[in-house]
């Protein structure tokens, strides 16, 4: 016989979900503290931490000790899956491939922070807010997978305030192979605090461009953004490649190269 506390954790786990989607709070996105999610639900914080742990089983939250709980990279329920996943298998070992990505989000991109300048409510501004001050956090605890979900949603938020369908649309279906990208230039680029601090400047100008209404200054921020992850990402892949041609090296002409 099920046990009633089975029953509740079950049903608080339903509830938790239709929280999690009224709320549109997506992949890196943060959930309220358990204290106010007992007192939301009127429920006990024991009752919330055992539903929470169902679903981080689950895979759709997880949970960082004195870190909080936040929402997980979940699949897109679009057809567009199809074409995304063979393009996503590409990506680790392929350089060229990488770069592709990263010009196809310069078309993207720029076109919906220009939109999303002109556009934005106060609703999306505050949630391009919340993003950026989330993203901004997750740095700080080093996980470069979470704050590379973060990233990826800061970026998507920016389509969703375009409010033009087709960009939403196509960077919704995207949204895997966009983490992807975001997640191997982060973890390239984490270990230079100095590169870190400046996609955190160059983030914040796109945000104060939008918050604004400067949609020239939006465009040319992402545009930015973009051209300087390009760019230092291939000059990593370059000096990462010279290091794998001086370790392949015979002993003798490495140390004719050395002398």
């Amino acid at each position: 016989m099920e046990k009633s506390s089975d029953k509740l954790s079950d049903l608080l786990v339903r509830r938790l979900q239709t929280l999690i989607r009224e709320q549109s709070l997506t992949a890196g996105m943060r959930l309220p503290s358990e204290r106010k999610l007992a007192a939301e639900l009127q429920v006990s914080r024991a009752s919330v931490r055992e539903a929470l742990q169902k679903l981080n089983s689950a895979g759709v939250v997880t949970t960082h000790r004195g870190g909080g709980t936040y929402v997980c990279k979940a699949l897109s329920p679009w057809s567009e899956r199809v074409i995304v996943e063979p393009l996503q298998a590409q990506m680790p070992d392929n350089p060229g491939f990488r770069s592709d990505i990263l010009e196809a989000r310069h078309t993207l991109e720029a076109g919906t922070a220009w939109h999303a300048a002109l556009r934005a409510t106060a609703e999306d501004k505050q949630r391009l807010q919340y993003c950026f001050d989330a993203m901004s956090e997750l740095q700080e605890g080093g996980d470069a997978s979470l704050v590379a979900q973060a990233d990826a949603r800061f970026h998507l938020m920016i389509a969703e305030a375009s409010h033009n369908t087709v960009l939403l649309q196509t960077m919704r279906g995207l949204f895997d192979l966009l983490h992807s990208s975001v997640l191997q230039s982060r973890q390239q680029m984490f270990s230079s605090e100095d590169i870190v601090s400046r996609l955190s400047e160059q983030h914040d100008h796109l945000l104060q461009a939008i918050l604004r209404g400067d949609a020239d200054a939006a465009r040319n921020a992402a545009n930015c953004h973009l051209s300087f992850v390009h760019r230092t990402t291939q000059q990593l892949d370059e000096d990462y490649a010279r290091q794998l041609r001086v370790i392949r090296l015979p002993d003798s002409l490495l140390q004719r190269t050395e002398n």
